[in-house]
């Protein structure tokens, strides 16, 4: 929950100019707030970066106050929607039913989702850690086209904490998680307190295809040395 338009557009100033050397084959995708996807659909239209929210309804309209439906999404330019964020699981009661339901409306309406799983301090603690992430995709993975869909692993311990979940260790879950795809191709993603001085070597590791950044993105100069990465 940052940036208002203004500053969404002061941000796209800083930034664009920062990817003129990028390589062409990354992918680079601002999900935002709901009140600034207009304005920067307008103001990145023809350049390489897409557009995504961070969250959607599974039904086009109805009695769902403060909801945001598809159809509203696509007629701002939105090309990607991020579902079942940890943080819609911890603060907002997201469930893995309706996490499906959501992956499979984006789908629907030719979005295509970043579906967020991951693990507790707690679980994680507990051992639990490939318990709870195999749990997460058989249950929200139900009826989803595996081949329209991005993967991010945040571990809910390593966000916003500074306490990074070590690259091979990130690496070796997002293993597993490719092992019980259909599709082994899917892109899947590390999340969880990804900065400029650490995403070389997140980015190193075989199995880890992309960033879902956080706090790190809200600067120009600080994602554009994330998009960067060497």
């Amino acid at each position: 929950m940052h940036k208002t338009q203004a500053e969404a557009l002061e941000f796209l100033k800083a930034f664009l100019p920062l990817l003129e050397n990028t390589p062409e084959d990354r992918d680079v995708i601002l999900c935002a707030p709901f009140t600034t996807l207009t304005a920067l659909s307008k103001n990145l239209h023809g350049s390489r970066v897409q557009v995504g929210a961070q969250n959607m309804h599974w039904e086009d309209s109805g009695a769902y106050t403060g909801e945001i439906s598809g159809p509203m999404l696509l007629e701002t330019g939105v090309r990607y929607v991020v579902i079942g964020h940890s943080e819609r699981r911890q603060y907002f009661g997201e469930t893995d039913a309706t996490v499906n339901r959501r992956l499979k409306a984006a789908q629907n309406h030719r979005l295509t989702p970043i579906l967020c799983v991951g693990e507790s301090k707690q679980q994680r603690d507990a051992n639990e850690t490939e318990a709870v992430i195999s749990h997460q995709l058989e249950k929200g993975l139900v009826g989803v086209d595996q081949n329209r869909l991005i993967i991010a692993y945040e571990p809910i311990w390593a966000i916003g904490t500074g306490d990074v979940c070590a690259s091979n260790e990130a690496n070796r879950v997002i293993g597993l998680i490719r092992s019980q795809l259909t599709n082994p191709d899917v892109t899947i993603q590390y999340g969880g307190s990804v900065k400029p001085d650490n995403v070389d070597e997140i980015m190193a590791q075989p199995e880890i295809d992309g960033a879902l950044v956080g706090g790190a993105s809200l600067t120009g100069d600080g994602f554009a040395r994330i998009v960067n990465f060497q």
